[in-house]
């Protein structure tokens, strides 16, 4: 494709050079350019692509995006100055891979806690009613039935395009992705076309990144700000945010809530670690979930589909056969007569959702003890919050390792039991090691009494010093049992 075609869509402030030249291929990264490239320069974290601009142009790259100019340029190069690097990479991935996000119905799902269930579910879903459908979630990327890992939340926009062109080729007629705040502040979603946005809630975390909750919120915000007038933003009012994310957005709003008067609403009827009955939109439905947080995840699966065309008896029907996703909320009886339940819990509304879950259908069992850790290199200020949740809402409490990172692990339990009072730390063992955690919790309960597992839920590894071990919750506890 011609470079200037390419960047049709671009807020070019400067150009130097020969728009005229064809370009196969589009990278952020200087090592990874073949044939006629164009490279962007992405201002990072950590890494200033600006610092890379020679080695990807020695590598082969014929085109360069930039915020800043070079001093010196290569006279058989283009040059283009823009506002943003990231916001115009996701534009141009975009029309690079044929606009795949308008050749298919791409619904995002953001907020703290709750997008990989409830993109999940939608994913399912629509599975099961006869549709192919994409999914990009934390757990992992579907191309209708085809299964490819992933590391982050939101890939980068280059990938996420790919993607979607990969979906739409093999006949997807929706794709539900996970929309992270990271992603809308580094242009990973720029120049998609979403059929609808759906918020689940906000609470603290990330605030290593965005600096101030304000900021977090505006982060997410972006997200609705970006949807078209006919796109839906489906927002659940139970949270007081809701009305600030879509304070501004061209988007049909809706609502759902259990709580709060909405468009699509829900009550719990009777709840029990075997599941809940749930009154939605009126009707009746058993489903082998637990917890309100999973009863808001089901509703907005519910409305969202419904927003979508979806038939109502259908929909509640295929709810109702549903398990939950890997690593939420995965409850395992013991022959000991223990509950294990493992979640991804890693904040600390997350956390306190877990808790209250299991608080509120304990009453005919035992002890509560709940083990959990912070992640190193990430939102220190939430660690102290964490554990006093943790201790608050629990019998016995285990503080622990989660991924360390970088950090030593004794100084993050040691910001954890600095949310703690006297009383609270005699409730409180601090067990570094996290399989010994889990086995002293196991040894220290007995028949009826419940232990929760937090923070990693789904993952399989440990990252030590930037090194993955593979550690697993789920497998430990059965090893140990």
């Amino acid at each position: 494709m011609k470079l200037k075609k390419l960047l049709s869509r671009a807020d070019i402030v400067e150009t130097e050079g020969n728009e005229d030249i064809d370009i196969t291929g589009l990278s952020f990264d200087s090592r990874n350019i073949s044939g006629n490239t164009l490279f962007f320069a992405v201002r990072g974290e950590k890494v200033d692509g600006h610092d890379f601009i020679d080695s990807a142009i020695e590598n082969g790259a014929k085109a360069v995006v930039c915020e800043k100019l070079p001093d010196i340029k290569n006279e058989n190069v283009c040059y283009m100055r823009v506002k943003s690097s990231a916001h115009t990479m996701g534009e141009t991935a975009s029309v690079f891979y044929g606009e795949p996000s308008k050749k298919l119905k791409l619904v995002g799902v953001t907020g703290t806690n709750g997008k990989t269930t409830t993109a999940t579910l939608l994913y399912r879903l629509f599975g099961n009613l006869g549709y192919k459908v994409g999914l990009l979630s934390t757990i992992a990327i579907y191309i209708d039935k085809k299964k490819i890992e992933t590391t982050h939340t939101t890939p980068d926009a280059l990938r996420i395009n790919s993607i979607l062109g990969e979906m739409a080729e093999s006949g997807c007629d929706y794709c539900f992705m996970e929309v992270s705040s990271h992603s809308v502040v580094q242009g990973r979603i720029a120049g998609l076309k979403f059929a609808g946005g759906i918020f689940s809630n906000i609470t603290h975390d990330h605030l290593d990144y965005h600096k101030t909750f304000d900021e977090y919120i505006k982060a997410k915000k972006g997200f609705f700000d970006s949807l078209d007038k006919d796109a839906f933003a489906l927002v659940n009012t139970d949270d007081r945010n809701a009305k600030v994310m879509v304070q501004n957005t061209k988007a049909a709003v809706k609502t759902y809530a259990l709580s709060s008067p909405a468009d699509f609403m829900c009550r719990i009827s009777e709840h029990s670690f075997e599941g809940m009955l749930l009154n939605i939109d009126g009707t009746e439905t058993w489903v082998k979930f637990v917890g309100r947080f999973n009863a808001s995840n089901l509703l907005s699966v519910y409305a969202a589909a419904t927003l979508l065309g979806a038939e109502k008896t259908e929909i509640l029907t295929e709810l109702s056969k549903m398990l939950p996703v890997s690593g939420r909320f995965e409850s395992i009886t013991l022959p000991s007569g223990v509950t294990a339940i493992v979640d991804y819990a890693h904040t600390p509304d997350a956390l306190k959702n877990v808790l209250d879950a299991i608080n509120d259908v304990r009453s005919n069992y035992g002890s509560l003890i709940t083990v959990v850790g912070c992640g190193g290199n990430r939102d220190k200020t939430k660690r102290p919050e964490m554990a006093r949740i943790g201790v608050e809402n629990s019998d016995k409490l285990i503080l622990t390792s989660d991924n360390p990172r970088f950090e030593k692990p004794e100084d993050i339990v040691e910001d954890m039991k600095a949310g703690l009072n006297t009383a609270q730390l005699s409730q409180t063992l601090c067990i570094v090691n996290r399989k010994e955690a889990i086995k002293t919790a196991l040894m220290l309960a007995s028949k009826g009494d419940i232990v929760l597992i937090a923070g990693k839920g789904h993952e399989n590894y440990q990252e030590i010093e930037g090194v993955k071990h593979h550690f697993d919750d789920k497998e430990i506890v059965l090893e140990l049992s």
